[in-house]
């Protein structure tokens, strides 16, 4: 018994030098104009591999194990399915033009934007078969599920507003007018908020998802340069709920804010053209996109520090992180 217990601490202890990269944060980055995929290792902070994909890669996501990676490949009409762990491709959905792309909390339904057919296209995730369209505003860019699954929001780029559909009965049940070309929504953790980027109205509508009102606006200030030139687009939560980030564009910033104040708290300096987010497990690490410098920001969430720029591929665009 001993021995055995023995062995078993041995291995443990070993397991991490033997085998580092299983136990490796992995993110996974559209390049846009490279039709590829870098992977990182978040810990390390490097790019390992980029494997080619469809056509205009975009809106990207992982199922809540991990096990399947989808990637929506615009210009295909098609959203592809890999394993991530031998990246091979287990099958093709699809569908017209796919922007974004989230998964039900429990991995059981896959909501897509369709941003030419002015639809949200639901699918299950397990056959890969369509089980409905939802018609929305035109060119709906984003698309999010609220924490409890029960409330899927669509933002419509030309028509300026944040569709709430409800899941069940697969059909819109609220409209809020937010400002001009909404590009992604965020719920809070505890499902109270909803956030609303506008790229080019320059602020975050903050949404009550209950009452379906706008409850605030944040907007931004940044020293030296114009109001245009901070355009929202991308933004992320910390699992407590009380910071926010969010990607602003051209401004090559990303903002951190006090979701209880709605104030700003700083700028953090980025490269060119940061367009999504994602946070690492346990909110260590924020990762920004940046389209314009084919690379991708770490940055320390506890410090407000940018550590290190990882180049990835051509015109980077989403980004998803694996489950620890």
């Amino acid at each position: 018994m001993q021995v055995a217990l023995i062995r078993a601490l041995c291995v443990a202890a070993l397991l991490p030098l033997l085998g580092g990269q299983a136990f490796a944060v992995s993110a996974y980055v559209t390049n846009e104009k490279g039709n590829s995929i870098t992977i990182l290792d978040v810990d390390r902070m490097e790019a390992i591999k980029t494997f080619p994909v469809g056509k205009r890669p975009r809106g990207i996501a992982l199922s809540p194990d991990g096990a399947r990676l989808y990637v929506c490949t615009s210009d295909d009409d098609v959203i592809q399915v890999y394993d991530t762990a031998s990246l091979a491709l287990l099958g093709r959905i699809a569908t017209s033009d796919p922007e974004q792309i989230v998964l039900s909390p429990d991995g059981a339904r896959i909501y897509v934007a369709n941003e030419d057919d002015n639809l949200i296209s639901i699918f299950d995730a397990q056959t890969r078969k369509s089980i409905a369209e939802v018609p929305v505003g035109v060119e709906p860019e984003g698309v999010a599920v609220s924490p409890d699954g029960k409330t899927i929001v669509a933002t419509s780029e030309t028509t300026n507003m944040a569709h709430f559909i409800d899941a069940a009965a697969r059909k819109i049940v609220g409209n809020v007018l937010v400002g001009a070309r909404p590009r992604f929504a965020q719920f809070k953790p505890d499902g109270s908020e909803l956030w609303v980027s506008s790229e080019v109205g320059g602020a975050v509508a903050v949404i009550d998802p209950v009452q379906k009102k706008l409850i605030a606006k944040v907007g931004f200030e940044i020293p030296g340069l114009t109001k245009e030139q901070a355009q929202p687009v991308g933004i992320r939560m910390t699992a407590d709920g009380k910071t926010a980030f969010i990607a602003l564009g051209p401004a090559n910033r990303v903002a951190v804010v006090d979701t209880a104040t709605k104030k700003v708290e700083r700028y953090l300096l980025v490269g060119q053209r940061v367009w999504q987010l994602a946070l690492t497990p346990g909110d260590k690490y924020l990762l920004a996109v940046n389209g314009l410098t084919n690379d991708v920001s770490i940055i320390d969430v506890t410090a407000r520090k940018v550590l290190k720029s990882v180049q990835v591929g051509a015109l980077p665009w989403g980004v998803a992180v694996a489950p620890k």
